[in-house]
């Protein structure tokens, strides 16, 4: 059994996801394993963003609507579950979306800046790392804007392990 597999094992004990009462069958989490995934591009972003999120810090992040396009992904809705892993590719966090929600880059609020937890946690200093962040990592040919759609999602943990 791999890692993940292992992890998703005991995330799903600890978070409660597969009780359920009898006469509805096996749940649904139970069965389906989530994405594993890592925040930011590089291993030391991984790495730095995962530990705000096992200490508290970081509820929310932020994605561009143009790369989920340009990939072909679903977005996010509240009840998504993912595995978070470190920059070795170890699963620490088990999370489920709980809100999400769609803005131009330029009306992204102070609450949703303070809630990712990064830096200062204000909206300047948002502004500043996400528009660098979404102007050197872009899976889309479109460049950045200020008024480009964002993801703007909330999360909380359900399960996590230390190193």
């Amino acid at each position: 059994m791999d890692d993940i597999e292992a992890f998703w094992e005991r995330a799903q004990q600890h978070a409660r996801l597969a009780t359920v009462s009898s006469y509805m069958g096996e749940s649904v989490l139970a069965t389906l394993r989530p994405p594993a995934w890592a925040f930011g591009a590089t291993p030391e972003q991984a790495d730095e963003l995962l530990a705000l999120v096992l200490d508290g810090t970081k509820t929310a992040t932020s994605s561009a609507l143009w790369d989920y396009e340009a990939e072909g992904e679903d977005l996010p809705t509240p009840g998504t579950l993912g595995i978070v892993v470190d920059s070795a590719g170890t699963p620490r966090a088990l999370v489920v979306t709980t809100d999400v929600r769609t803005a131009p880059f330029d009306e992204v609020d102070e609450e949703h800046a303070h809630a990712e937890g990064e830096g200062d946690r204000t909206l300047a200093h948002w502004r500043r790392v996400h528009e660098d962040f979404f102007t050197e990592n872009a899976s889309h040919d479109r460049g950045f804007a200020r008024d480009m759609p964002v993801v703007l999602e909330r999360f909380r943990v359900l399960h996590a392990e230390p190193a």
